[in-house]
């Protein structure tokens, strides 16, 4: 069932990237959840609220927390490894610079031996990536983001990865639309917009070409139920947090 526009102020920009978000987690079954972000972070809820119980959340140390933040078990550090290197995580990180192939920045910008900024740093962005699957999210989408070639490689994307046996890049969401890599060569592809958006925006804010979808016609992201807008508005993000990560629109 679809929103009942009559009823409900239409759902939002920054409500159409929480469900593109919780989409990720889509199918995955028994995997621990990471998401890095205000808006994947209500997307994972979101997701096992819904259509995916399975999914485990933590409460970024060692307990396993339900849907309301209910404690529900206890995850070592010892475990949360063996999950990590197994293919039984799926994270949503964040990315300062990222490729047609999925390769991500977090680390600096400019030569890396002589940046012009330092960022986060590498941290876990190889280990994830070679590991476990790893979606992304882009709160602002822009050419400074969407790059040709990233200035360090931290996050290994589908030309790097030969061989690696989880790796996977299931999504990339952005405040326009989501991406996946389907492709013959794995380069990144268009495969929804956000409703209001067109394709030319999205072009102009990527720094490389983009594939479509074949027959060129691309699809809106989906709408949410009447139930995953008061899930959002009413029990995740009451305060309205999501709008301000990208900037209300």
């Amino acid at each position: 069932m679809t929103v009942d526009q009559t009823r409900v102020p239409a759902p939002s920009r920054s409500e159409y990237c929480v469900i593109a978000c919780a989409e990720t987690w889509r199918g995955d079954g028994e995997v621990l959840a990471s998401p890095m972000g205000v808006i994947p972070s209500l997307g994972a809820r979101l997701a096992r609220h819904t259509f995916s119980p399975e999914l485990l959340l933590t409460d970024g140390e060692a307990l396993l927390i339900g849907p309301g933040d209910e404690v529900e078990g206890w995850l070592p550090y010892r475990r949360h490894l063996t999950m990590v290197t197994g293919g039984r995580r799926h994270v949503m990180m964040g990315a300062s610079q990222l490729d047609r192939y999925g390769n991500q920045n977090i680390s600096c910008i400019g030569d890396w031996a002589r940046p012009a900024r330092q960022l986060l740093g590498v941290r876990g962005a190889p280990v994830n990536t070679l590991n476990n699957p790893v979606s992304y999210w882009v709160p602002r989408q822009s050419r400074r983001v969407f790059v040709e070639k990233v200035d360090m490689v931290c996050g290994v994307g589908y030309d790097r990865a030969e061989g690696a046996r989880f790796h996977r890049i299931p999504r990339v969401v952005t405040n326009l639309g989501v991406f996946d890599f389907e492709t013959r060569d794995r380069s990144m592809r268009l495969c929804s917009l956000h409703p209001g958006v067109t394709v030319e925006e999205v072009r102009e804010a990527t720094g490389f070409p983009l594939a479509l979808p074949g027959g060129g016609s691309v699809p809106c992201t989906r709408e949410p139920t009447a139930e995953e807008l008061r899930l959002i508005r009413e029990v995740l993000d009451p305060d309205g947090r999501r709008d301000r990560e990208i900037g209300a629109r």
